[in-house]
């Protein structure tokens, strides 16, 4: 068995600073773990952001001893650019296979102010778990704020961990 966690942030954005910063992407909706989000904001970064996802790959990769999403999909090549983070996942999910691992279980945490996650909940751990190919029991997926304080607390991004266990 072998035991990895990620961590991941990306800023929100007003829709208009998206439009500005991603003119050639037709992005409308904050994206979490898969599945679109209706908000005020969007969030931002080289793919679609879904920081839910990118802390999934980093626990993945970590406890495949693979590295992280930074060496796997660099954010400087641009074929990643405005990519589906789903579509990350997928090929992290090729390479744990080659490996001859299989998930165990996975814990999720999304820090946010806004939105607010339970709305989502059961969304996102079906849309992971096809993804996936796993149980939804073996998904735990919990959303906390930080009571307004920080950087989360001010809406100004939104963060998530994963924790994942893998076994051979």
């Amino acid at each position: 068995m072998k035991v990895g966690n990620g961590f991941d942030v990306h800023p929100l954005i007003s829709r208009e600073e998206y439009k500005y910063r991603y003119p050639n992407r037709s992005q409308n909706s904050l994206v979490l773990g898969g599945v679109e989000i209706e908000h005020t904001h969007l969030l931002a970064g080289h793919s679609d952001a879904d920081v839910l996802i990118h802390a999934l790959i980093d626990a993945l990769l970590g406890a495949a001893g693979l590295g992280d999403i930074g060496e796997l999909f660099p954010d400087t090549d641009a074929k990643y650019s405005g990519i589906a983070s789903t579509k990350l996942l997928e090929q992290t999910m090729d390479l744990i296979h080659s490996k001859s691992f299989k998930i165990g279980n996975i814990d999720l945490t999304i820090l946010a102010e806004k939105p607010k996650i339970s709305p989502y909940k059961i969304k996102i751990k079906n849309k992971l778990a096809e993804l996936l190919n796993i149980n939804l029991d073996q998904i735990n997926l919990k959303a906390t704020t930080t009571e307004k304080l920080g950087f989360i607390g001010r809406e100004e991004g939104i963060a998530a961990m994963a924790v994942v266990l893998l076994v051979q």
